[in-house]
């Protein structure tokens, strides 16, 4: 019978991100990007079922009521791990997401410079973004972390499920679990705003109140740091708006334009010599051109500003591709593969 902390561990020492665990096939994982098998053992039904009770614990009869189970947990004492336990074809599967065993430091993440700006920040909007597994999480960590080496600030975040658990230093900290430690987003959010924070987390912005909430937070006086599932600084602009009825979109965007700093998009990359992966990010830095944009509605000309603004620090992903590609960091394949625009990057990526 597999035991689940062995898998963890093997895992984790073949630099795997993920883990799938499915009946009737190998245990797969993730690595640099690829699915390969674990080993040859074949898992079944009752396999599954083991790995998810040994992951789960008394929390797993709640399977039964509501289909699927998100949680994180330490694992082989010291591997931390995000879990989705759920079914499918009838079977229990499990998907793992191996979370780094300490908070890097800022610095060592490839970023662009511009980024060591933001722990300095004091109050605004900073958004991080991108698709499942480009390290948003990683870089929020690392930013907040920041924080709590060299200000002695009152941090809280919400988390669904909690990933990076920190160790206070200079900072107070307050993690707060989605399901756990409060009903949802929007009504951890309003009961933040009377625990005394000075930066807060929001582990997604998906719905409405969030955003709302996390606008007013923004405006009065608190630095808020938050996630998007898009691909570009002009996308989440309009992700945001968009969650509006019509009627009151002329007013989000001219909250939005007087409370956002930044915006980060980022994707995870294969390296050229095909061991470990990349951070390729735009960033944009708000100045006073991207807010009348922002106020105006003009979103689409915001990707021609970014270009004209790399004084202030700011990259779009195809400029940073070039830069990689130039660096010998990635392939000039995948480079081409992830821009915006093929053209451009296949013109200036030699």
């Amino acid at each position: 019978m597999p035991e689940l902390n062995a898998i963890i561990q093997t895992a984790a020492d073949r630099r795997a991100s993920d883990i799938h665990i499915a009946a009737g096939l190998p245990v797969r994982i993730r690595v640099d990007g690829a699915l390969v098998d674990l080993d040859d053992y074949v898992l079944t039904p009752a396999d599954c079922e083991s790995l998810a009770r040994q992951a789960a614990g008394d929390a797993y009869e709640s399977i039964a009521k509501i289909g699927e189970l998100d949680m994180a947990d330490t694992y082989t004492g010291h591997i931390r791990c995000r879990l989705n336990i759920y079914h499918s074809m009838r079977s229990v599967c499990l998907a793992i997401r191996i979370l780094s065993d300490s908070i890097p430091e800022l610095g060592s993440l490839g970023l662009p410079p511009v980024v060591m700006d933001f722990p300095t920040y004091q109050k605004g909007i900073v958004l991080v973004t991108g698709e499942t597994g480009s390290g948003k999480s990683t870089t929020l960590a690392s930013i907040l972390n920041t924080i709590n080496q060299t200000r002695p600030d009152h941090i809280i975040t919400l988390e669904d499920p909690i990933e990076y658990v920190y160790e206070p230093q200079r900072c107070s900290i307050d993690q707060r679990e989605i399901g756990r430690d409060t009903v949802s987003y929007a009504e951890g959010l309003r009961a933040i705003l009377r625990e005394d924070p000075d930066v807060i987390l929001i582990g997604e912005m998906r719905d409405l109140d969030t955003i709302e909430t996390a606008l007013t937070a923004a405006e009065t006086g608190h630095l808020v740091f938050g996630t998007l599932h898009t691909q570009s600084a002009a996308d989440s602009i309009d992700r945001l708006v968009d969650v509006f009825p019509e009627g009151r979109q002329r007013q989000i965007r001219l909250q939005l334009s007087m409370v956002l700093r930044a915006v980060i998009s980022q994707q995870l990359l294969p390296r050229a010599g095909g061991e470990g992966r990349a951070a390729a990010c735009e960033v944009m830095i708000v100045n006073p051109a991207i807010r009348n944009l922002i106020r105006e509605g003009k979103t689409p000309q915001i990707q021609n500003t970014l270009a004209t603004t790399a004084e202030l620090g700011a990259i779009t992903m195809d400029n940073m591709l070039v830069n990689l590609v130039r660096s010998r960091t990635i392939t000039r394949e995948t480079a081409i593969q992830a821009a915006h625009d093929p053209d451009f990057v296949k013109r200036n990526a030699r």
